[in-house]
């Protein structure tokens, strides 16, 4: 079985609090984008292996693996060669190891016909990151808690062309979360994003691009460029490093 774990866009992502537990809560707006995609094979085997090709993974105890395990706790699943060609950059805000992950338990679900449903299947997500939940659905989806509450939003970016710049820098997570500081909404982030594209650069707001922008000058500069060069709306998207832009498609 091949299938293509896809990234996803944040579209605003606002930081309100810290919890005791360490994590933090957020709102966002989580979009998935097939243009950038991994490629992930797994067949049936006498012994469970992984391998990986393409962009280098860091670690030895990679999320496709631990989603495995999660699976072959609970359930009669056999052991599977999987392997990742990996192509969606690490440490980008793009999600791709959470896609990974979540598509993982996606195709074994299929593979050994587990019937799980979503909901199920979610919840094994999440016990992999807090973005993984997403991906098991993988549709426009309006974001709050650690990125395990959902709603369903009607957003369609199909019309508009997305276009992607991939600076060489990689963010890690504590660094990103170390330099943000939490803040409650000033407006609702679904009232937002419900309003036309041509208000989200005034409106929408990523905070971590504040921390991450002075620290690395040359984004905000990139972010700007998106814009001379006629984007609608421009932003980091996640903890970056990457940054987007929503552009008219022309004829």
């Amino acid at each position: 079985m091949i299938v293509y774990p896809n990234a996803k866009l944040n579209i605003g992502l606002n930081v309100l609090n810290k919890r005791e537990d360490g994590y933090h809560e957020l709102s966002s707006v989580f979009y998935p984008v097939s243009e950038l995609y991994d490629i992930l094979e797994i067949i049936t085997s006498d012994d469970f292996s992984f391998s990986s090709s393409g962009i280098a993974i860091p670690g030895d105890n990679n999320i496709c693996t631990k989603a495995f395990d999660l699976l072959k706790a609970d359930y009669d699943v056999g052991n599977v060669k999987i392997h990742l060609h990996k192509m969606i950059p690490i440490g980008a805000g793009l999600g791709g190891g959470s896609a990974d992950g979540a598509f993982v338990l996606k195709a074994l679900n299929e593979l050994f016909e587990l019937n799980l449903k979503n909901n199920q299947l979610e919840k094994y997500a999440l016990e992999l990151g807090a973005d993984c939940p997403f991906f098991i659905e993988n549709t426009p989806k309006y974001v709050t808690g650690i990125g395990e509450q959902m709603t369903a939003i009607d957003l369609d970016l199909s019309d508009y062309e997305i276009k992607f710049i991939f600076p060489e820098l990689h963010i890690s997570t504590s660094e990103a979360y170390g330099g943000v500081i939490p803040k409650k909404d000033e407006a609702n982030l679904l009232d937002l994003i419900s309003k036309p594209i041509a208000n989200w650069k005034e409106e929408l707001r990523n905070d971590f691009e504040v921390s991450a922008f002075k620290k690395h000058p040359e984004l905000s500069k990139m972010k700007a460029n998106l814009y001379a060069d006629g984007a609608i709306f421009a932003s980091m998207t996640g903890s970056g490093s990457v940054l987007y832009g929503v552009f008219v498609k022309f004829s």
